[in-house]
């Protein structure tokens, strides 16, 4: 057993206390963060009511040390406080915020920071050549390292709430605006599928996408435990996420929860939903395909590619580009009419859209459809799918004129 230190009074002392000289005295501590630290006084007694202080100061609102805590201080206690993610998803926020972030913003003392150094950092990075989906990353390692400092009372705010969103508006208003395709194209992209020998392999997804309105990974994520046959429902509870490695120069797939708390829903299967996703599960076994793809213990996929593994954006956004062109090239090839119909350039995201902009064309009702869609919050719904076809505001222009003929009955004056 070590023995226990005394001053020269013959007094004992505590375990960081210690006589330097006769009538000086020191006490020291590491605090949270790792750094030592060291208070003095003339006196034993005197020493110990600073310590007596040190808990409020140290550890409740960090009075003497804030104004020298950096963005890299709370990174490193953000590393050693989170929760929740998974291995993989966690060493990628890291890469991104010690790659980008760690010798940039990171030495700025947290006191200092303010809102537009943290925007005029994202648009650093935005104009050399990183997407704003990207960004998205090394933000969410920002924010949710200054909200540890609000939890601790370091501060009073969170000074990157919102610093993305401008970036991400304005990025969304520098691209096309996504349109859905017409109910004339729709027809003709669902019958050349359901039709075609070349391309019916992907009728089945195409369509549980376009007329279920499922996310890209949503659907890729999921399992036939998820699809209930009796019920007529689609249990969508995750999404797959493939994402890049940058730190590997590869690619991944994680399972993950459904993009917000709303994307957690029961989906109604319509009847050409059900048949597709049956066509699908024949399809499997007439062809013995099995699933290969076991993602953080997830396994039985319901959409696998001929070797068994799950499909990602990528692959499906190609396939688009193949069944647009091989329809394209059949109409023209069959086509009498001078102008015939074709369908235009499709991605993944353009059937949600599409299934957003029929539930707008039949009149549901809005807060029925961010339901359906599993939006988070109405504006998102109204933002996207609220600017109806110009085929149906014709159709409601015609029946307002209509009532108001019947209404309103001009006549002359005697």
């Amino acid at each position: 057993m070590p023995q226990k230190r005394k001053d020269s009074s013959g007094r004992l002392l505590k375990p960081g206390e210690r006589e330097k000289s006769p009538g000086r005295y020191e006490y020291r501590w590491t605090d949270r963060f790792g750094r030592r630290h060291s208070i003095y006084a003339t006196s034993l007694n005197s020493l110990r009511e600073q310590e007596a202080e040190l808990p409020k100061t140290d550890y409740r609102d960090l009075s003497n040390d804030k104004r020298k805590l950096t963005l890299n201080d709370l990174y490193t206690l953000w590393k050693s406080v989170k929760k929740g993610l998974k291995p993989n998803t966690f060493q990628n926020y890291q890469y991104m915020y010690e790659k980008f972030a760690m010798n940039d913003i990171g030495n700025i003392k947290i006191m200092e920071l303010k809102k537009s150094d943290i925007k005029k950092f994202y648009n650093r990075l935005y104009e050399n050549g990183m997407k704003p989906a990207t960004i998205d990353s090394v933000h969410s390692v920002i924010h949710q390292a200054l909200d540890v400092a609000i939890d601790d009372d370091i501060i009073r705010y969170n000074p990157s709430d919102k610093a993305l969103k401008e970036l991400k508006m304005e990025h969304a208003n520098e691209n096309k605006k996504v349109k859905a395709m017409t109910q004339e194209e729709e027809a003709l992209f669902v019958n050349y599928l359901y039709n075609s020998p070349r391309d019916q392999r992907w009728y089945p997804i195409f369509i549980v996408m376009m007329l279920a309105g499922l996310r890209v990974g949503e659907t890729t994520g999921l399992q036939w435990s998820d699809i209930d046959f009796e019920n007529n429902t689609i249990d969508v509870n995750k999404t797959l996420v493939y994402y890049d490695v940058i730190a590997e120069h590869s690619c991944r797939y994680i399972m993950n929860t459904t993009k917000t708390a709303a994307g957690k829903r029961k989906v109604e299967m319509i009847d050409l939903v059900k048949e597709a996703l049956l066509m699908e599960q024949q399809f499997q076994k007439d062809m013995n395909i099995v699933c290969e793809s076991n993602i953080d213990g997830y396994d039985d996929f319901v959409f696998l590619n001929r070797y068994g593994r799950v499909h990602n954006h990528g692959t499906l956004n190609e396939a688009l580009k193949r069944v647009v062109r091989n329809c394209n090239e059949e109409v023209i090839a069959t086509s009498k009419a001078e102008n015939p119909l074709l369908l235009p350039k499709l991605h993944c995201h353009m059937l949600r859209h599409t299934f957003g902009t029929r539930l707008n064309d039949a009149g549901v009702n809005i807060k029925a459809m961010q339901a359906l869609l599993g939006h988070s919050d109405l504006e998102t719904t109204m933002q996207i799918y609220v600017d109806a076809s110009s085929q149906i505001m014709s159709r409601a222009t015609g029946e307002y004129e209509k009532m108001i003929n019947n209404l309103i009955k001009p006549h002359q004056d005697d």
